[in-house]
């Protein structure tokens, strides 16, 4: 498991109140459990753990999963100059 991937696994599991073991790549927000409103605290906490900013069209909370969220902050993390 990637670091970006256990960051997020453990920020999710943190604002959810779940166990991050319940948490697989193939998981949606909305299968955990996590209503509109704590999947919008989902993001910012993400993006304020890694310095990113998450365009819209990543960050599907319907029906995105887990893993697409976590290929979507790596792909944030590989654009980000190196001196941020």
């Amino acid at each position: 498991m990637s670091t970006v991937q256990q960051d997020t696994f453990d920020i999710i599991a943190k604002q959810a109140k779940i166990d991050i073991a319940t948490i697989t790549p193939q998981s949606t927000l909305k299968d955990l459990g996590i209503a509109s409103l704590d999947a919008i605290e989902v993001i910012f906490d993400i993006e304020e753990h890694f310095n990113i900013n998450l365009p819209n069209e990543d960050t599907d909370l319907e029906n995105g999963t887990v893993g697409h969220l976590v290929e979507a902050i790596e792909r944030q993390l590989a654009q980000k100059p190196a001196s941020e």
